[in-house]
């Protein structure tokens, strides 16, 4: 990745909803140019997808927790199936260390969250659970700090 793969990932970032002609503007290129790179790039996976960032909390589950589980030996695959099943789970990473899993949980309440929870460990795969419930984002998600620090 050079620096106007940088500059054109910061770009789209920065206006979501421009067309490629715009972009070509914005960065002072040909837009078979930046045609040719946004295609580079979604081949090569570092461009996963073009859809609108969805707030979970706006859309109606406010609570956002983050609930370390630990894994039966041998079990993780069975564990990461029953927690596909589980629309709240929005992601799971597999982790080195006491956990074996870490996962990204939404809940429009506390209750909510508690029921989740005793879901996930319906499952045999799952031995223990520990959850921590953020209170707030002090940095969302982010990437073009990443990008500029080319």
């Amino acid at each position: 990745m050079d620096d106007l793969d940088a500059r054109l990932l910061v770009t789209m970032r920065a206006h979501p909803r421009v067309g490629l002609t715009e972009l070509a503007r914005l960065l002072g290129v040909a837009r078979g140019t930046v045609q040719a790179r946004v295609d580079k790039l979604t081949a090569r996976g570092v461009i996963q997808d073009f859809g609108p960032t969805v707030s979970p909390a706006q859309a109606g589950h406010p609570i956002l927790a983050f609930v370390w589980l630990q894994i039966a030996q041998g079990r993780l695959a069975e564990a990461v199936e029953s927690l596909r099943a589980v629309p709240q789970i929005l992601e799971a990473h597999g982790t080195s260390g006491q956990h074996d899993l870490l996962c990204r949980v939404v809940a429009t309440s506390t209750d909510h969250l508690q029921e989740i929870i005793a879901h996930i460990l319906t499952s045999p795969a799952v031995q223990r659970t520990d959850s921590t419930i953020a209170l707030s984002t002090q940095i969302p998600y982010r990437i073009e700090p990443l990008l500029q620090a080319r």
